[in-house]
């Protein structure tokens, strides 16, 4: 019996009088920010399934970017199954002498959290067509917690729309990288701030993906309320819309899987509110400008964070996803990128051969001879394989026609990267106007640029190929 196994049976034996045993224990593929496991126990009146839900190695991350923590977390879960939210039981609430770090213990829900397969899969085609309404009637239900009267106030984050773009632009620039659009966009959203409401309960992370879903009720499950805070209710509304969590089913805005109108009709039957169409455009742009810097952040926290997987960095290169999405919704136009360059060259075997094997062999034979996380991220890393073998093709190019393009905008010489920079910094003290001559432009084609790199099948870039 593993460590995490006989810590968790000493546990279990405490707060459950039916325990009998551990099984096995199992950790998910999915999580990229906190880890899960699938915990098979036997009790006095059989077999059941728990999961296990916990900071990564146990520890909380000293780099952690917000969010309330995982005992608030299972408290908000319980608060949401009381107002009629579909949410797991929370069974038990580690604490410092349970040996298992920070986390909670949960009841297994069956049904579907992968986005892909909930946009795509034939048995889900029926549920799809009342998936939009029920989010928006969920969401409402989540908005009219009583914060105060449940002593949330104490324990969660408020945030005006301002503080929040403010606050997200300002884990972007610890660190350290100059991504112009992301500046760009952040002063969009500080101009285009949408009117006061009262501020309420915010999951902050309901979408597609975060969703567990039964083929025939529907959502039976919110996962996922790391970053919860009190703010505009309508975040939710946006966020769900966003274009990152559509699966490649970009024209239906909710989840892939529905429609805007029926998300708004299903919220105003339960909260008696409407939603302003721009109001919810406003947070559709920060969806992208939040996931474009959290992208990046798990990026950073593979460098530094407890938890060093080869899928952080591959989540970071996402961010280029979101900036487009952020150049489609407040900048379309006619983008025109350099053909790829031919591999070449004397050397055998070449660099992009070697890379071509590494990727085949991932693909071909550990996922045929793995099965869930291990398969799940041998995927990941061959993918990333892709990017480099796609910036051997395009990279060079595309940085050179950055740099020229850069030097035009800007009217100054240099090397691209501190080029780069000095627009970063006059997108920040706003010496820079947005309007200014040639700069849309030049981002719009950057962005793209980077993302015919990174992901060229993501359907933004295919949105922005298509003007």
């Amino acid at each position: 019996m593993t460590e995490l196994n006989q810590d968790l049976a000493r546990v279990l034996t405490r707060v459950m009088p039916e325990f009998v045993s551990v099984e096995r224990c199992a950790r998910l593929s999915g999580g990229a920010s906190q880890e899960t496991y699938a915990v098979d126990i036997l009790t006095r009146d059989g077999p059941r399934r728990l999961a296990l839900r916990r900071a990564p190695g146990g520890e909380v991350d000293a780099r952690d970017y917000g969010g309330p923590g995982l005992a608030i977390e299972a408290r908000l879960m319980t608060l949401a199954r009381a107002a009629g939210v579909p949410a797991p039981e929370v069974v038990h609430v580690l604490d410092s002498g349970d040996g298992l770090g920070d986390g909670f213990i949960m009841e297994w829900l069956d049904g579907e959290t992968l986005g892909a397969r909930i946009v795509k899969a034939p048995e889900f085609a029926d549920v799809r067509q009342r998936l939009a309404y029920q989010c928006g009637e969920i969401l409402a239900r989540i908005h009219a917690i009583d914060v105060d009267a449940h002593g949330l106030s104490e324990h969660l984050e408020r945030l005006t729309p301002a503080a929040f773009v403010e606050r997200q632009w300002q884990y972007y620039r610890k660190l350290g990288t100059p991504q112009p659009m992301i500046d760009f966009t952040a002063r969009w959203l500080l101009e285009h701030l949408p009117p006061e409401r009262p501020l309420t309960l915010v999951h902050n992370d309901f979408r597609n993906g975060n969703l567990m879903i039964s083929p025939s009720a529907g959502v039976v499950g919110v996962l996922d309320w790391e970053v919860a805070h009190i703010g505009d209710p309508v975040r939710d509304l946006g966020w769900i819309c966003t274009n990152s969590w559509r699966f490649g089913h970009s024209q239906l805005a909710v989840g892939g899987f529905g429609r805007r109108e029926d998300l708004l009709a299903g919220y105003e039957a339960v909260s008696g509110r409407k939603v302003d169409a721009e109001h919810l455009r406003f947070w559709e742009v920060f969806g992208s400008f939040w996931w474009a810097v959290g992208s990046l952040i798990m990026g950073d926290h593979y460098r530094h964070g407890a938890d060093r997987s080869v899928e952080r960095p591959a989540i970071g290169r996402r961010s280029s996803e979101c900036q487009v999405d952020c150049v489609n919704l407040i900048m379309p136009g006619k983008v025109e990128l350099p053909a790829a360059a031919d591999f070449s060259g004397d050397e055998l075997p070449r660099n992009d051969e070697l890379l071509v094997s590494v990727r085949d062999f991932l693909r071909e034979d550990v996922m045929s001879a793995t099965s869930g996380r291990t398969h799940f991220m041998a995927r990941v890393a061959a993918n990333s394989l892709d990017i480099l073998l796609r910036d051997m093709q395009l990279g060079p190019a595309l940085r050179a026609a950055e740099h020229t393009r850069l030097q035009a905008v800007l009217g100054v010489g240099g090397d691209r990267e501190s080029v780069r920079w000095a627009l970063v910094e006059k997108l920040r003290d706003g010496s820079m106007r947005l309007d200014h001559p040639g700069l849309v432009e030049h981002l719009r084609t950057t962005v793209v640029g980077e993302l015919a790199i990174d992901q060229p099948v993501y359907s933004g870039f295919k949105q922005a190929m298509s003007y």
